[in-house]
């Protein structure tokens, strides 16, 4: 591995830096719902491969003193496979009720930072003879797309296991001295001056001759980057909810699932894509969930990762920015809300600061934690959609039944995460309980506005497109509209 491939991206170490406040912990905790029992010495296989084919799942983060650059990842010469890769035994009655209390209490607790920054765990002892597969990683290691490409090299398409090629070797490497760090740092930071320095020289000369051809698009075009820039960094002096309370670390995680083709005809009634239905159902159901106390909610603010992957970057991987948008919630046409919010994000896609997100995220880590708090802790919800396996998968001859994530809330009172799988939404939503005091009543607000969006995709859907995983291998009663 070489020596940039070491070296945090300044989004990553913004991740990292903003921890200092535990309300904006970047853990990301997923559910693997399955059907059977994996072979375990399979599974510890098929892990030990992915930690040698991945490097990075082997490293841990050593931070340079004062913040001088971001920090490094160094191969943890302590490694040890089962202190990541766990068993455990899923507390009784064993329903899927027990699975999301696992999730739950991982998804509020920190990592050892003295080690690589994942956790698996398979839980055995469900009521209905399944099991569950908790992974549990820091968001510097991958985002949602990236964290699909490390569930491929793991993953078999059948129930047989497929024939690999021989193991890998283990990665080698050590750690730096706390002094040779810091000095690599700041030389780094140097060359990276010096780098986009001539990079500007480079450019100078035709962008000079552009300027004087055309000042007034040159002037305009420096002013809309320095206006988006602006939004992306300004703090949010206020909420627009007078509902959802302060942010805190306690947490509680619920999952339903939607049928892909209704929501994906739904968004297309109206001139949207499914991103744009989803956005459209969990902006309903927040302001369902305000009318029901007794309050209003005309627009609220929520922050939407947006990827930055490009074909050449490496397996795994953090390649999203995060944009914060504000979008309608008291339009009561669903199709009409779906336009709406369709037409905000196609704005927000072409925002000139997504050219600029390492600069951003640099400038950000020099700047005091309450700060960064503040651009964050008064967002109403995080949402964010996956594109996952569009075909059955199978982990250690155990078959994929449900696929759930639970994004960081990062000081949003929510983070409603959609992962596609087999022709199945699995949404999971992680709640923070002290923002949102009636993690029931959103869900039934929640069910009832997805039901709405679903209405517009044909008369007869409705009843039968939402469905609450309750028990584990069970489905709940339909929700109606």
């Amino acid at each position: 591995m070489t020596t940039a491939q070491q070296r945090m991206l300044h989004s990553d170490a913004f991740a990292w830096y903003m921890e200092k406040d535990p309300v904006l912990r970047s853990t990301v905790v997923a559910i693997q719902r399955l059907d059977g029992h994996p072979d375990w010495d399979l599974l510890r296989s098929r892990i030990d491969r992915l930690t040698r084919l991945v490097p990075k799942l082997r490293m841990r983060v050593q931070a340079p003193a004062m913040r001088i650059g971001p920090p490094r990842w160094s191969i943890d010469e302590s490694f040890d496979l089962d202190f990541h890769l766990r068993r455990a035994h899923v507390a009784a009655p064993g329903t899927w009720a027990e699975v999301l209390e696992f999730g739950r209490v991982a998804a509020m607790a920190d990592f050892d930072r003295s080690r690589p920054l994942w956790e698996f765990t398979l839980l055995d002892g469900l009521a209905d003879g399944g099991s569950a597969f908790v992974t549990k990683l820091h968001h510097s290691l991958t985002d949602g797309i990236g964290g699909m490409q490390l569930a491929a090299l793991v993953f078999d398409l059948g129930p047989e296991p497929a024939q690999l090629d021989p193991m890998p070797p283990e990665p080698s490497g050590h750690g730096s001295s706390s002094l040779s760090l810091t000095t690599r740092a700041a030389a780094d930071d140097l060359k990276e001056a010096a780098t986009a320095a001539a990079h500007l020289v480079r450019a100078l000369p035709g962008g000079i001759v552009h300027a004087v051809r055309h000042p007034r698009s040159t002037v305009q075009g420096a002013v809309a980057t320095t206006q988006s820039i602006g939004r992306f960094v300004a703090p949010v002096n206020h909420q627009f909810s007078t509902v959802l309370g302060e942010r805190r670390t306690t947490r509680h995680l619920e999952t339903f699932d939607v049928d892909f083709a209704p929501l994906h005809d739904a968004a297309a009634s109206a001139g949207g894509h499914l991103n744009d239905a989803y956005l459209a159902a969990l902006t309903g159901g927040l302001h369902r969930y305000h009318e029901r106390r007794g309050a209003s909610l005309d627009e609220l603010r929520v922050t939407v990762p947006i990827s930055i992957r490009h074909a050449g970057d490496e397996i795994g991987g953090n390649r999203i920015t995060l944009v914060r948008i504000r979008v309608p919630a008291d339009t009561v046409d669903a199709g009409e809300r779906i336009a709406q919010i369709a037409a905000i994000m196609r704005d927000s896609q072409h925002e000139p600061a997504l050219d600029h997100t390492q600069e951003i995220a640099f400038g950000l880590n020099l700047l005091p934690r309450p700060y960064i708090g503040g651009i964050f802790k008064r967002i109403e919800a995080l949402a964010s959609d996956v594109p996952g396996v569009p075909v059955p998968v199978w982990l250690a001859g155990a078959k994929v039944t449900g696929y759930y994530a639970f994004g960081p809330t990062i000081g949003a009172g929510l983070n409603a995460t959609l992962m596609s799988y087999a022709g199945v939404c699995n949404v999971g939503i992680n709640i923070d309980t002290s923002a949102i005091d009636r993690p029931d009543l959103l869900m039934e607000c929640v069910r009832e506005a997805f039901a709405e969006v679903l209405a517009l995709a044909a008369p007869s859907v409705g009843d039968d497109e939402i469905v609450e995983v309750a028990e584990f291998g069970e489905v709940a009663e339909s929700v109606s509209i």
